[in-house]
């Protein structure tokens, strides 16, 4: 077997485990400067984008990580599909000492819509997303599989859901941010398991 193949089936082992152990989900808190954000990790359908977020809080890779861009529909004037998210993650260090990027799981494959409060991975291209995500404000179905936002119409990997703390998420989003990126980041002390 080669290194590939061992790392996608200990993710998918741990997945399994969890799973067996409460029902599918797995919950998480982000602890930012403006209050905690609770998320429940789908992992019975969406196994392979909530398996690698857990990697990186059990890595604690999120650890003096950050909320640094804001979407609404009064910053993006150039795009004719708008949306409405704050996007979070290890931002300048993504690409150092992080984990290898992850199979796209669709909307269409796991049926995690891109509802109000929904937790998602960013991305490039579909393979490509590795530590960055985003939390949509309102439901933004424009993400989901077949959507416009991206011209590809593959959406993003939508895979939880924020229990509680959807205040701080606002908090988050009204403050101003002309250009998308906030001049200064909310800063993420840590995401823990709960």
């Amino acid at each position: 077997m080669n290194k590939g193949r061992i790392v996608i089936f200990s993710l998918l082992t741990s997945a399994v485990m969890t799973l067996t152990s409460c029902g599918g989900k797995e919950q998480v808190v982000i602890h930012t400067e403006l209050g905690e954000i609770h998320v429940a990790l789908d992992l019975e359908n969406a196994p392979v984008t909530s398996a690698n977020f857990l990697r990186y809080v059990d890595a604690g890779l999120f650890d003096s990580a950050c909320f640094y861009r804001v979407v609404r529909p009064d910053n993006q004037p150039k795009d004719s599909i708008r949306i409405a998210v704050i996007q979070g993650g290890r931002y300048e260090e993504e690409e150092t000492g992080g984990f290898p990027p992850i199979a796209h799981e669709t909307t269409e494959m796991t049926r995690i819509r891109h509802l109000s409060g929904a937790i998602s991975m960013a991305r490039w291209t579909p393979g490509t997303a590795t530590s960055e995500f985003f939390i949509c404000v309102g439901d933004q179905p424009e993400l989901d599989y077949g959507g416009k936002r991206n011209p590809d119409g593959q959406g993003f990997a939508s895979f939880g859901q924020v229990t509680k703390g959807m205040d701080v998420v606002m908090k988050i989003h009204s403050i101003e941010a002309p250009s998308q990126y906030l001049d200064k980041p909310v800063l993420i002390y840590s995401i823990r398991r709960k």
